[in-house]
């Protein structure tokens, strides 16, 4: 398991101008800025103090820890450059929140009083918009309208009441393009007052992310304004993102955000869900119904749940086939059929290993050809019956009997009942049915006479 790195900061430093009214001896001293630079999912951060709810488990990521002063939460948020590994084999340099990208989940429960450090150590200004949240107008972070932006090396304070349950993000609004494509962006979870309300056996949560970096390269093209290549939850793509574990019979949720520049339909093998909550709040009960599949637009957030009935490793992934894939190239030919052969040879001259792709298909499942440095395969990790021909937004809800309630780890793959998995045909060939029959053969191929039928359209219609 990994552990949190700690480390003070601002000794001695001077509070810059705050988002809203705060008392001195409340800013006299900052909290503790917690640090995860890990890219493996935590396990949910139980509340040691404040009131009790039911805490949430972020793929591939963690929940930030709090301390209470006078009955108010405060937490630290420290907007940084970082490293974030996509996946073994790649790592991008990003903006992001306390050591990564995307930033800590913060919990916080209906009715806390919630009081935000946000230190800026960007090379440029930025602000912290919680998107979805009802709070003064003044604490809204839109750079420019609300407040000033947060210049390098200051702090700000944001405070306010978590006034609705639901599901949120948080983001800058100061420089948005730049900063949002640099990785920027964190979940907000505020849970009901009640604890037994929407209860869940195992609440996962993630965002949906996109950057465009070159192969070779580590830093996103912010300017980009087309179609992204690389397709994160999280800011980590298949095989870099973690599964989602689940006892047999949990019941489920898994909360999805989105901010990317396009929209993302979001599908669940062997199982279908509701959807039980958008960034608006709950959805009335009797406004439910079954999907394998949910849409999920940009700026949305989306919550399913499901019954957890199936044991096995079923599929969770966007539905847009590109979405699944890595370091995707732009304006590629179409080869399928294409004779390669004369030109290998000469381009084999420069490049020794190169292969011919493409010909037949785009399966690169069994290809192994040299990337450049800090690349992702477009498709890649192993299964338990070969490649899985799959990147970015995918990952696997592993279903398992007997799991303990708290019990996260990768049980690895599922070994699947005798006569329960498809297979290869060994027997004889089944005879081909025939175009036509007997009574009415089909016509042969090159013969003289041709069937001609003649199609009457019925001028009125008869009800029987």
């Amino acid at each position: 398991m990994n552990h949190f790195s700690r480390r003070a900061f601002l000794q001695g430093s001077a509070l810059a101008v705050s988002a809203g009214a705060v008392s001195r001896i409340a800013a006299a001293s900052l909290p503790e800025a917690v640090l995860q630079t890990q890219a493996g999912t935590q396990p949910p951060l139980a509340p040691a103090n404040g009131r009790p709810y039911q805490p949430v488990v972020t793929l591939n990521g963690w929940t930030l820890p709090w301390r209470m002063n006078n009955g108010v939460k405060e937490f630290h948020l420290v907007a940084e450059p970082v490293v974030r590994e996509i996946a073994p084999g790649m790592k991008a340099n990003l903006w992001g929140y306390n050591g990564q990208s995307p930033g800590p989940t913060i919990e916080v429960v209906e009715g806390d009083r919630v009081r935000i450090f946000v230190t800026n150590k960007l090379p440029e200004h930025t602000s912290v918009h919680w998107h979805g949240q009802r709070l003064p107008n003044g604490m809204d972070g839109v750079t420019g309208l609300t407040q000033p932006g947060i210049k390098p090396g200051k702090t700000f304070v944001y405070e306010f009441v978590a006034r609705r349950a639901g599901t949120f993000m948080y983001h800058p609004h100061a420089d948005e393009m730049v900063q949002m494509a640099m990785g920027m962006m964190g979940f907000w979870i505020t849970h009901p007052k009640d604890p037994t309300l929407m209860r869940v056996d195992r609440d996962f949560v993630f965002l949906l992310n996109a950057y465009d970096i070159e192969p070779g390269a580590a830093t996103p093209r912010v300017n980009q304004m087309t179609d992204f290549n690389l397709w994160t939850w999280n800011s980590r793509a298949f095989p870099g993102i973690d599964p989602l574990v689940v006892r047999q019979h949990d019941r489920v949720r898994i909360r999805v955000g989105n901010l990317t520049m396009t929209n993302h339909p979001i599908h669940l093998h062997g199982h279908e869900f509701v959807v039980t909550g958008t960034d608006g709040g709950w959805t009335p009960p009797a406004g439910r119904w079954p999907e394998v599949t949910t849409d999920i637009a940009v700026g949305q957030m989306r919550a399913i749940e499901f019954d957890a009935t199936e044991l096995g490793d079923w599929a969770l992934h966007c539905h847009k086939s590109h979405h699944t894939m890595n370091a995707m190239g732009h304006e590629v030919p179409t080869m399928i059929g294409i004779d390669q052969k004369s030109v290998l040879k000469k381009i084999n001259q420069l490049i020794p290993d190169y292969m011919v792709m493409g010909d037949k298909g785009g399966s690169m499942g069994d290809m192994e050809m040299p990337l450049p440095d800090n690349t992702l395969p477009m498709m890649g990790g192993q299964g338990p019956y070969g490649s899985l021909e799959m990147g970015g937004m995918f990952s696997v809800v592993k279903v398992r009997a007997g799991l303990a309630r708290n019990d996260y780890r990768d049980p690895g793959w599922y070994r699947a009942p005798a006569g329960s998995v498809a297979y290869e045909w060994q027997g004889a060939a089944a005879e081909l049915p025939l175009a036509g029959n007997a009574a009415n053969p089909s016509p042969q191929a090159g013969s003289a006479k041709e069937t001609v039928v003649n199609v009457v359209k019925p001028t009125t219609h008869r009800h029987q």
